[in-house]
């Protein structure tokens, strides 16, 4: 009985002693952030100067703040663009290559190439492609008799810029979750509906789309929370121009925290945003669950 009870112990402490590097990583880059974040909300701090209690000021201040809206907009704007267009996109791709063609691990490998990538790599590549004189969009586009665009220099349509680049870096990975869920598809449903005379278009719509529902959510779901902390694009190719067009929310509490040392306001901005990633989330979910 004592050397049950003492197998039980040993095996105790090596369970707590596995589990330590996992427990201090999570105290030191998740809880004390956290904690300490939560603390910042209700002081005033520059990183040199000592903490000053402040109480709701923050608050206050983030309601009357006409760039926090802009933010808010560029970023629902942003959203508005890019979860369509990949969700789109991605599920076209998806049962392209779900079929059975040649060199099919290759074209895979392709799409899903610039997900790996540097985001500091994509977004310098297609700066140049969306440059005004020298860019390839607009050298393609003279070559058909076209005028230039300006790609990233309008404010009207910069954000719908980035909307796009953003779509052909990540869409690589939602590839990969619409591939999942086709093959977790029944081939007997598309038997069936063979057997009933179906066309492509109404297996597609009746059939693929929704089996894919489940997939569909959790897409949109990353991509929501991926949109909200859209910073690498607008931080290189425009710093949040032109006339804030492009000043994302993660771009907005960059600033604040470490161009003007607002440390307790961006710490402010950083939960009111979670909070509201967190509602769309909630409201998307529900609304993509019920189609």
């Amino acid at each position: 009985m004592r050397s049950v009870i003492r197998k039980i112990k040993n095996s105790d402490k090596v369970g707590y002693l596995m589990s330590l590097p996992y427990f201090v990583s999570f105290s030191l880059f998740v809880a004390f952030p956290l904690i300490f974040s939560f603390i910042l909300i209700f002081h005033k701090w520059n990183i040199i100067t000592p903490m000053k209690w402040v109480g709701m000021s923050n608050f206050q201040r983030l309601f009357q703040d006409v760039l926090f809206f802009k933010a808010l907009i560029n970023t629902l704007i942003f959203l508005s663009i890019h979860i369509p267009l990949q969700i789109i996109i991605a599920i076209i791709l998806a049962v392209f290559l779900n079929q059975k063609l040649k060199f099919r691990g290759f074209f895979r490998a392709v799409f899903f190439m610039p997900v790996i990538v540097s985001g500091v790599v994509i977004t310098i590549l297609w700066f140049n492609l969306y440059g005004f004189d020298t860019g390839l969009f607009n050298l393609i586009l003279t070559e058909f008799g076209v005028e230039k665009i300006p790609w990233i220099n309008d404010p009207d349509i910069a954000m719908p810029s980035i909307a796009i680049m953003a779509t052909w870096k990540n869409v690589g990975l939602y590839i990969v979750l619409f591939l999942v869920g086709l093959q977790n598809i029944p081939n007997y449903l598309y038997e069936a509906a063979d057997i009933d005379g179906a066309s492509a278009i109404q297996k597609f719509i009746h059939i693929t789309i929704p089996g894919l529902n489940s997939t569909i959510v959790l897409v949109v779901i990353l991509s929501t929370i991926g949109g909200f902390s859209l910073f690498i694009e607008p931080f290189v190719m425009t710093s949040g121009g032109p006339m804030s067009s492009t000043l994302s929310a993660m771009l907005y509490i960059y600033n604040q925290a470490f161009y003007f040392g607002h440390m307790g306001y961006a710490a402010t901005l950083g939960f009111f945003f979670a909070f509201i990633v967190l509602i769309v989330v909630l409201i998307q979910k529900k609304l993509v669950e019920k189609k």
